[in-house]
């Protein structure tokens, strides 16, 4: 039986979500669990998120032993064995042909950030940016909706097809007194949403101009490869 996990996590700290050897990853952590219930199925994620990163809803797909029909008392088991860092949101079964990633149709990420200094217990989830200019960082952010090729707007290291996205929509919204940049489109390259956010903050407030991010955005010219910080960003949505 094929089923479709959903789960959140405190990415602070894990080198990411992709297992890696020898290092402490999120679908590293989840396998081991999988593998005390005899569950050894290659698992398929819907994305990946970089070493710090948050996620709301992450989905994972694999296939079970018929022994485990039973859905929820494989969540109470496999709950108890992950780390309080990952939280099981719920296991159903799925259609045979699911795939947590290419059955994807949008995914959604939101950055979450204050213009106030942060108190140690904010850090790991939040980022600060002291000198914020709301009109400005929804106008600027409003250029990289469409299709683009992103290529400079992506980390090295894992070389997709195509450098080519569609971001939907970008909109900013307050929270509890925190701002909120909410991201959705087909799928982004290997952290694009954190460069995209400096190039935003940095325009904003005059560090680079406008027409130096156009620049970028076209691939004519790279401006900058500066991450905003990870702990800001979580993955927020998948939808299929």
């Amino acid at each position: 039986m094929k089923v479709k996990i959903t789960l959140c996590y405190d990415g602070s700290d894990f080198q990411g979500s992709q297992i890696q050897p020898y290092e402490k990853t999120v679908q590293g952590a989840l396998q081991e669990a999988l593998a005390k219930l005899n569950i050894t199925d290659k698992m398929e994620l819907s994305g990946r998120t970089d070493k710090g990163v948050h996620a709301f809803k992450q989905v994972v797909s694999l296939q079970i032993p018929s022994f485990w029909n039973d859905t929820q008392k494989l969540h109470i088991h496999l709950q108890n064995l992950l780390p309080q860092t990952i939280l099981i949101r719920r296991i159903k079964s799925v259609d045979e042909k699911f795939h947590a990633r290419f059955s994807a149709k949008r995914r959604e990420y939101r950055y979450i950030f204050t213009n106030k200094k942060l108190n140690p217990f904010q850090s790991r989830f939040i980022s600060s940016f002291p000198h914020i200019d709301i009109d400005q960082i929804e106008s600027i952010s409003k250029l990289f909706c469409g299709t683009h090729d992103f290529a400079y707007f992506s980390k090295t290291g894992s070389e997709p097809k195509s450098t080519i996205r569609t971001i939907y929509k970008i909109d900013l919204y307050q929270y509890k007194g925190y701002f909120i940049l909410r991201f959705c489109g087909n799928s982004f390259l290997r952290s694009q949403i954190r460069m995209m956010v400096d190039f935003i903050m940095k325009v904003s407030q005059g560090v680079f101009t406008k027409e130096q991010l156009l620049l970028q955005l076209q691939a004519k010219e790279k401006v900058s490869s500066q991450l905003a910080d990870a702990h800001g960003l979580y993955l927020s949505k998948i939808t299929y």
